[in-house]
């Protein structure tokens, strides 16, 4: 029986793939700074606070 093994090379591609590595997003943007929009609630929280404490004393 012949030794019909071949040695351990690069993985071939595979047929019909239509698969392609994705491509990594950017680094940065909008919403990788949750700093920011953690900010901007508790302003807007301190801001409908603010209007209803008004009420309270304008009564």
């Amino acid at each position: 029986m012949p030794n019909d093994r071949k040695p351990p090379g690069e993985t071939p591609p595979a047929e019909g793939s239509t698969a392609e590595a994705h491509e990594e997003r950017h680094d940065g943007g909008v919403w990788e700074h949750p700093m920011l929009w953690v900010a901007v609630i508790g302003l807007v929280v301190i801001f409908v606070a603010a209007y209803f404490v008004a009420r309270v004393f304008s009564l």
